[in-house]
């Protein structure tokens, strides 16, 4: 009778176990990946999460890494002109997106950029980061050019040795399918974070929101400037403060304004922008930061997006929020 009493304690404990707090993580795309999800009564346990977003991220290193030289990009980069690739179809689908960006900003936001990449320092085929020879420079902008790029059907061809970088969107695009298949496993309340690109759904297991951090644009330590409450929202914010170098007191960051064939020389430190996609915020901080402060901003404003974007000024930094912005905010 005691056995029969204690089990059923344990079966009524069980039974009133309120939801966890799971999280786990691990290496991704040169960087990591984190999850941070409510585990009801029954839901999938950690490991079965980790495997399952582990999978979304190894397909994402197969077909977008240029670090592998197997890789879809890989392989597409290493055909010649007048050639054509069949690709996944959401591959295809980034390479429009791209192509809009493209033709949105003008040609600043360019996907075929990986030569000027490799030749400043910053891509996988570079050798140190320096500013390079004017006519090394001349060489490569000739490979540079999104125009050159064209659709048919299942597959992606080009007119022109161009090479294709999708690091610009390729994390925000892996948070959406991890954001995706997680609702497909039940789990209705997360944060689901690669490379720094996120989405938060739902609340915390107390019921209040999740609360997201966005960072001051400092390269010795991280300071919060704000943090914000997101629910089925996707946060973005692309920088020109963790890659750089510096050579004969001038600073050269990671991005490129590919029509000009060389980094930003702007004040604009970082653009974040709030999405429900995280391939489109990741894609649209980009090219904010691309265009800089003053067309950037024109820019944000034209299109309605949820932005903020962050200038130095002497002395420190000033932030400026969209309009689309504070609506998103009070929506939460």
């Amino acid at each position: 009778m005691r056995i029969a009493l204690l089990f059923s304690l344990a079966l009524l404990a069980a039974c009133n176990q309120g939801p966890t707090l799971e999280r786990l993580g691990g290496p991704t795309m040169g960087s990591s990946y984190t999850i941070q999800y409510v585990r009801a009564a029954g839901g999938p346990a950690p490991a079965e999460v980790q495997a399952a977003v582990e999978v979304i991220l190894h397909d994402i290193d197969r077909h977008y890494s240029t670090y592998r030289a197997d890789s879809t990009v890989s392989r597409f980069n290493q055909l010649p002109a007048n050639q054509c690739l069949v690709l996944p179809s959401d591959m295809l689908d980034l390479v429009a997106f791209g192509q809009h960006l493209a033709e949105q900003s003008a040609g600043a936001f360019d996907l075929t950029v990986e030569p000027l990449l490799d030749l400043w320092g910053f891509g996988p085929q570079a050798r140190q980061e320096q500013v390079p020879d004017p006519n090394a420079l001349a060489q490569a902008r000739q490979r540079v050019g999104y125009r050159h790029l064209r659709i048919e059907g299942q597959a992606l061809c080009k007119d022109d040795p161009v090479e294709l970088d999708f690091n610009s969107i390729a994390a925000g695009h892996a948070v959406d399918l991890i954001a995706e298949r997680l609702g497909a496993m039940g789990i209705a309340n997360f944060i689901a974070e690669a490379t720094g690109e996120l989405k938060a759904v739902g609340h915390k297991p107390d019921g209040s929101p999740w609360r997201i951090a966005l960072e001051l644009p400092r390269e010795d330590r991280q300071i919060a400037r704000q943090v914000i409450p997101i629910n089925g929202l996707s946060v973005s914010t692309s920088g020109d403060y963790r890659h750089f170098f510096e050579e004969n007191g001038r600073r050269y960051s990671h991005t490129f304004d590919a029509r000009l064939g060389r980094p930003v020389e702007h004040d604009l430190a970082a653009a974040t922008v709030l999405d429900a996609s995280a391939l489109q915020a990741d894609g649209y901080s980009t090219l904010l930061l691309i265009l800089g402060p003053e067309r950037g901003w024109d820019f944000a404003i034209a299109h309605d997006l949820a932005a903020v974007l962050v200038t130095r000024v002497e002395g420190g930094f000033v932030s400026r929020a969209t309009p689309a912005f504070e609506r998103a905010l009070k929506a939460e």
